[in-house]
């Protein structure tokens, strides 16, 4: 039997994806039922479908009409777990639809769920959310995503499985570091016995596992857009990490703040956003594809600039 073929490095795979679409412009979904897209009805939903089975149709609809309306301004597509397993089975299989759809798009697949847990229970999640388990019955799959997002807070044992699952894929993890919402300072801020705070702790352990494959690291960090003044840092302790950065639109971050995190090249610097995007018909008006269509091209542009 021939030796498998290795998968491409995943900081190759972001480097080239970034470079061909011309852009670092992550499109979050984190549909919520009660706010979709004007008009979007549960695509087939069956006449006695339970209740999660209908906002599970219903959500799939307004992610492809999204997907659809903003993919050629975009490289990735972040899916947040939680909004799609809060519908139970449904939504766990819409999950897996919606992130087919995004690669039928060409977009790469980001699984958000800060999974972290100790080894044994971490390796089971990496299997999950990447290319699935061997059972006595056969082959499980798994969602297949390209990167997922990790919660490093239970150390260094509980994330190595991850990134270990992700190599087997030629995938990618990003770590927690210094992160978007307010309660960020209650511990990442903290400063340890060493003097040092607990972000730059993780972010050179996230440098350590550089294993220095491929056109940037397989091991990136999420660095929050809204703390741009730690931005010079991060990436002075992380210089081939690739940064997903969440907090443009709607958190109050800047795409303009964010050009240390393209020090290394385009695909060092995810921008991701949401709110901004998929809402954006509310402040515009017009239909929803435009609008998000218009901000996401805004946003590329905005991207590209910064970039260099």
């Amino acid at each position: 039997m021939s030796a498998p073929v290795a998968a491409q490095p995943f900081g190759d795979r972001l480097a080239e994806a970034t470079a061909r679409r011309g852009t670092p412009l992550v499109l979050g979904l984190d549909p919520d039922p009660a706010r979709l897209w004007p008009g979007t009805e549960p695509v087939g939903a069956v006449p006695g479908a339970t209740p999660g089975e209908h906002a599970a149709a219903a959500v799939q609809e307004h992610c492809r009409r999204v997907i659809t309306a903003t993919a050629e301004h975009c490289v990735a597509v972040k899916l947040q777990l939680a909004c799609f397993e809060r519908l139970g089975p449904p939504g766990w299989e819409t999950l897996h639809r919606v992130a087919a759809l995004a690669r039928a798009n060409g977009l790469l697949v980001i699984a958000d769920g800060k999974r972290g847990d100790i080894d044994v229970t971490a390796a089971a999640y990496a299997a999950s959310l990447f290319d699935g388990h061997d059972t006595p019955w056969g082959h499980a799959p798994g969602l297949g995503a390209d990167a997922i997002t990790v919660n490093p807070y239970m150390g260094s044992d509980a994330i190595a499985p991850f990134l270990e699952g992700a190599r087997r894929a030629g995938g990618g993890i990003f770590v927690l570091v210094r992160t978007s919402n307010p309660g960020a300072a209650d511990f990442e801020e903290q400063q340890l016995a060493t003097g040092e705070p607990l972000w730059r702790r993780v972010a050179s352990h996230v440098a350590g596992l550089d294993d220095g494959k491929g056109a940037l690291a397989d091991a990136g960090a999420v660095c929050g857009a809204t703390a741009p003044e730690r931005l010079a840092d991060l990436r002075a302790a992380m210089p081939r990490a690739p940064f997903l950065l969440p907090g443009v639109g709607a958190q109050g971050g800047t795409v303009e703040a964010l050009s240390a995190a393209f020090e290394p090249g385009l695909g060092a610097g995810l921008v991701t956003v949401s709110r901004a995007l998929v809402r954006a018909h509310e402040q515009s008006g017009g239909t929803p594809e435009a609008a998000a269509a218009a901000a996401a091209d805004e946003l590329r542009r905005a991207c590209l600039q910064v970039a260099g």
